[in-house]
């Protein structure tokens, strides 16, 4: 039995699209015999033509793998998308950097390997990014004859 109509207007009735009408199999004939609206009104109050629930897509899946992720899980090569530095944060590698810089920079101060003004110096030249780690500062040192070798200041 074609039954588009009774859907066309349960739809418009009931705001939903005709995909979500559901009509009761066993009330078929009846159905068949409603041609208006205030029939359709009718068979929606007995429960004869109803609105079928949204389909929703299930959290399960997505739930999972949030709480694996929570443990370290799914955090593989595989998974990665962008380069190191890209995902890594610049202020925090940045911060790691320089506070290593200035620790040797201290280190060798206390040491008396650097003055006090060569070490304010060094420090501004690190604030201002010169120094790419803390080897490159005793190159720096070394290209200006204040180290003989680097592995002197670390093994001290």
């Amino acid at each position: 039995m074609d039954l588009s109509l009774q859907k066309r207007l349960a739809s418009e009735i009931l705001g939903v699209g005709k995909d979500r009408i559901w009509i009761n199999p066993n009330k078929i004939q009846e159905v068949s015999k409603a041609l208006s609206r205030s029939d359709i009104l009718d068979l929606i109050d007995k429960g004869i033509i109803r609105v079928k629930n949204v389909k929703g897509q299930s959290r399960t899946w997505a739930n999972y793998i949030r709480e694996q992720k929570k443990k370290g899980r799914r955090r593989g090569a595989g998974s990665k998308k962008g380069s190191k530095k890209a995902r890594s944060n610049k202020k925090e590698n940045w911060m790691k950097r320089i506070r290593a810089i200035r620790k040797l920079l201290r280190e060798l101060k206390e040491k008396n390997i650097i003055d006090k003004k060569l070490y304010r110096e060094l420090y501004k030249k690190a604030k201002s990014n010169e120094f790419k780690s803390k080897r490159a500062v005793l190159i720096y040192l070394k290209d200006l004859g204040i180290l003989k070798n680097e592995k002197e200041v670390l093994n001290k």
